[in-house]
């Protein structure tokens, strides 16, 4: 298994968070791509610095969105943004090194934060051409 450092995917995690993931402590959220993975059916990963690690080395949480790069460098552009949100909706408002678990991560939710995003942007770019 081999990680790289994803800027890209990091550009737009932190663009997603800014816009509906306020929580997100942007500085203590990296993303990466991975290469070789042997699970099956995965495509992203949320991975945390659970609270007693973060206790052992005095440290704050840290979370790390793993990109499955065989699988999610094929898909859409759509497809990839409601995966990068569907990785930062596991990340709960304490930013404490825990998990919101999948009855709220669920496609439906995607879906509902997908559309409040695209709204958003548009607003933005709307009100800018105003300016």
């Amino acid at each position: 298994m081999r990680y790289e450092d994803a800027p890209d995917l990091q550009k737009k995690a932190e663009d997603i968070s800014r816009t509906l993931f306020p929580h997100v402590k942007i500085e203590r959220m990296k993303c990466f791509r991975s290469f070789g993975s042997s699970s099956r059916g995965t495509i992203a990963r949320c991975h945390a610095l659970g609270k007693i690690l973060q206790r052992t080395i005095g440290v704050q949480a840290y979370y790390a969105l793993e990109f499955i790069s065989e699988r999610f460098d094929k898909l859409d552009e759509e497809e990839k943004m409601k995966i990068i949100m569907h990785e930062l909706m596991h990340i709960p408002k304490t930013f404490g090194g825990g998990f919101k678990h999948h009855d709220f991560v669920c496609e439906r939710n995607v879906n509902l934060y997908y559309r409040e995003y695209k709204k958003r942007k548009n607003e933005t770019r709307e009100n800018n051409l105003e300016i």
